[in-house]
């Protein structure tokens, strides 16, 4: 009785088979390479959008217990440290912020604050990848009162 091929065959892979499979992985490699290469800039923006969230849910909670925002003055830094110029508040009494420290956007720059803003209440903004006003890509400020 002839056992299947795949029992007990010890023939292996042919140069040309090898090829065929070398090839296909090559193929396989240019269709996904390229989405994979933009995603580490895209995570960035992302988590420059959820930073700005959780600087908002901070301030909130500042507001909530002093009765107003930090002014452009005092800045972000008024979430981690109580101020002591301008508008002093009077029931600050934690840090706002997880690990009583202020986030840096993913391309290591300071957010930029602005109590009032042009905006709203406060605009909170992050320049991007290129750590200048405007841009487009991943170079495009993102911004506070865009983020849904």
């Amino acid at each position: 009785m002839k056992k299947p091929a795949f029992i007990g065959d010890c023939r292996g892979l042919t140069l040309i088979e090898i090829m065929i499979v070398v090839v296909i992985l090559g193929i396989l490699a240019l269709a996904v390479i390229p989405n994979v290469i933009d995603r580490p800039d895209e995570a960035r923006q992302i988590k420059a959008q959820s930073d700005i969230k959780s600087l908002e849910t901070a301030l909130r909670l500042f507001k909530l217990d002093n009765g107003f925002y930090p002014t452009t003055d005092q800045g972000l830094q008024a979430l981690v440290v109580k101020p002591t110029t301008g508008k002093i508040p009077k029931k600050w009494n934690k840090p706002y912020l997880d690990k009583g420290k202020l986030p840096k956007d993913p391309w290591g720059n300071e957010f930029i604050y602005l109590s009032p803003g042009l905006h709203g209440d406060y605009d909170i903004i992050c320049y991007g990848a290129d750590g200048v006003p405007g841009g487009e890509s991943f170079d495009k400020d993102i911004n506070s009162w865009e983020i849904e």
